[in-house]
């Protein structure tokens, strides 16, 4: 097996792949044609990117069965064009949250302290005491966070370690889950943006989540709030954004906005650039050492699954099933063999499963599975889900669609 990475990548990942067994061409700087030569000449099995696009033509005339993207978001990467060719794309999630958690809550505090105006001033030579000293402060004020994946989880310890409370609007949290996390929850992105003094956005760019959040959004949000994005800026109407900050003295804290430099270096003259309500980072979310070297050891771990057992993880191009009609919540110790009785449960009821996800909470001692079934199963079968010593509890909802 062969793999080209086209992207900087740890030592430490290289090294793993090179401890596989595998073949490893290591070329950080293809891009373009010159990463479309590339795969047709190495003849590679997998290809491994960061920010590197891979688009339809680079994949014509390539042996690539896999497409490694490196961190979380995939939109960098044809996902139509690899599904049209047979090819798995597949990616890192989760393994940068705290970094980018870390970031987002970094601009949280810089915009209500004005951290980066008073460090400009300073190296100028001015002292402002007296303009700097005015802040609202962050504690008892209410974060809102839309989406509720590994990022927005890691936000939620460090607003309560700050004294802050915390309501998210996520499509697919459930009241029992909100609970469980211990923050409120919004019904709709207007309703939160109404409750929240701090808004920050975790979701992955998509047809659904592109645009998302636009005037009827930022109408909603309340003067002088702060907005922060570290997902995509994508996902926000930028106009209807710079509107808000000049009407609503919105304060903005984006790491990834609309025209972003896409290489390491560049020039950005955009409409941010001089705005005083806005704090932009260079889209260093995932850049810590501890999230790069974490991301490395998942490309690595995909590749080993997909050399001994064929099986491809974190695939992000299988069609996911679209008749599942209920979703079981269960509530449980993190604990082996749960799933398993669950499961078992439903085999025998003749409930077939569409999609599962675990979520497992701050310590690892419990979690709570998200099952999409195909029919709603039997109140005798939620018993017996429950008679297992470690479920706390079970629940069926119904799927409502747009």
């Amino acid at each position: 097996m062969k793999v080209l990475v086209a992207d900087k990548f740890e030592q430490s990942g290289l090294d793993g792949l090179t401890g596989l067994g595998v073949e490893v061409v290591y070329s950080p700087d293809l891009a373009d044609s010159s990463l479309s030569d590339a795969l047709k000449e190495t003849q590679a099995d997998v290809l491994v990117v960061r920010s590197t696009k891979v688009t339809e033509p680079m994949m014509d005339g390539s042996k690539l069965g896999v497409i490694i993207r490196a961190g979380a978001g995939y939109n960098t990467i044809d996902v139509a064009a690899a599904s049209d060719r047979g090819i798995l794309v597949t990616n890192c999630p989760g393994k940068n949250s705290q970094a980018v958690a870390e970031l987002a809550f970094g601009l949280i505090l810089a915009l209500d302290r004005h951290i980066a105006d008073n460090v400009i001033e300073l190296r100028a030579g001015k002292w402002n005491k007296k303009k700097y000293s005015k802040a609202k402060g962050v504690y008892g004020r209410t974060l809102g966070l839309i989406g509720m994946g590994k990022i927005s989880q890691e936000m939620i310890p460090r607003a309560k370690a700050f004294g802050m409370n915390v309501v998210a609007f996520s499509r697919w949290m459930t009241p029992d889950i909100a609970a469980a996390l211990g923050i409120g929850r919004a019904g709709t992105l207007e309703e939160l943006a109404a409750m929240s003094d701090v808004v920050s956005i975790h979701v992955s760019l998509n047809a659904a989540t592109k645009g998302m959040l636009g005037e009827s959004f930022f109408s909603a949000m309340k003067k002088g709030a702060m907005f922060v994005n570290t997902s995509r800026g994508e996902v926000v109407d930028q106009s209807a954004l710079l509107k808000a900050i000049e009407e609503k003295g919105i304060l903005a804290g984006l790491d990834v906005f609309e025209n972003e430099p896409t290489g390491g270096e560049g020039e950005y003259d955009g409409p941010l650039k001089d705005n005083a309500n806005v704090y932009c980072t260079h889209h260093i979310g995932a850049s810590t050492d501890q999230a790069q070297e974490a991301v490395a050891a998942e490309a690595v771990r995909i590749v080993r699954e997909y050399k001994n057992t064929g099986v491809v993880p974190n695939v992000v191009n299988v069609k996911r099933a679209d008749n599942a009609t209920h979703l079981l919540v269960v509530r449980h110790l993190d604990r082996v063999g749960v799933l398993a009785h669950v499961l078992s449960v439903l085999k025998d009821e003749g409930v077939n499963v569409q999609e599962m996800e675990n979520i497992v909470l701050g310590g690892a001692k419990s979690a709570i599975a998200q099952i999409s079934l195909d029919k709603e199963p039997t109140a005798n079968a939620l018993l017996k889900v429950k008679m297992n010593e470690n479920v706390f509890d079970a629940s069926v909802f119904p799927i409502e669609r747009d």
